[in-house]
């Protein structure tokens, strides 16, 4: 019984951390969407106004790396 408790309690945080996704909207001078940024975890997509992933960056400790859409390593930053 207190392996079910422990699974279905694993469950529910894994969903949980699913669901805590943030998202930011864009907008251009017209005041038109010109694509949005979701973060999940240590990962941020950007995608413009028709849904397309563009580009992608993933931070790890004080380094930012940046991806094409493709996946190809475009650059980085570090703090």
């Amino acid at each position: 019984m207190r392996s079910i408790l422990l699974a279905a309690a694993a469950v529910i945080a894994l969903a949980s951390a699913a669901s805590a996704q943030s998202t930011t909207r864009f907008y251009n001078s017209n005041g038109s969407s010109a694509g949005t940024a979701t973060t999940y975890g240590n990962t941020t997509n950007f995608y413009d106004a028709k849904g397309n992933r563009t580009m992608s960056a993933t931070r790890y400790g004080n380094t930012t790396n940046f991806y094409s859409a493709n996946g190809r390593r475009i650059g980085s930053a570090s703090r």
